[in-house]
């Protein structure tokens, strides 16, 4: 109180306006001055850098978006075009199987058929042959019985 004196400062009422409003007005400036110094700079210095961060990582964050979605769509071009050629390659190889087994069946049946001749022609001679054989036989007996006959007459 004795300070308050010293500037002039008288008790009394409720709104006394005297020395102390300056002095509190000053305080006041000073206070926000020293606090505006030591804290409110340093808080928004660092609130304003990571604000800056903030925006620089999303704006990274969107280009690599960006690049991870024509990265995507490239790998999904280019799935398809494997798919494709896989496609493609399955039915060529179908193609061949087919072909490979039309030509194998082909050539079974012609060797089969071939062997089938060739037993034909095998069995025909033999069949000749028996028949010339039995035919030689017959008349060799056929001479036989005659000559007995014309001997015991």
């Amino acid at each position: 109180m004795t300070s308050l004196l010293l500037f002039g400062a008288s008790e009394g009422g409720l709104f006394d306006f005297d020395a102390t409003l300056p002095l509190m007005a000053a305080q006041v400036v000073l206070l926000t001055y020293i606090l505006n110094a030591l804290f409110f700079k340093p808080v928004g210095r660092v609130v304003e850098e990571r604000e800056d961060y903030v925006l620089t990582s999303q704006t990274e964050a969107k280009q690599k978006l960006a690049e991870v979605e024509k990265l995507e769509t490239d790998l999904r071009n280019q799935l398809k075009e494997a798919r494709k050629s896989a496609q493609k390659v399955i039915t060529e190889a179908e193609e061949d199987s087919d072909r490979l087994y039309k030509e194998a069946l082909a050539l079974a049946n012609s060797e089969a058929n071939a062997s089938k001749e060739n037993a034909r022609r095998e069995i025909d001679s033999q069949r000749e042959s028996a028949l010339n054989e039995l035919k030689s036989d017959a008349d060799k007996l056929g001479d036989l019985i005659v000559q007995r006959l014309l001997a015991a007459k």
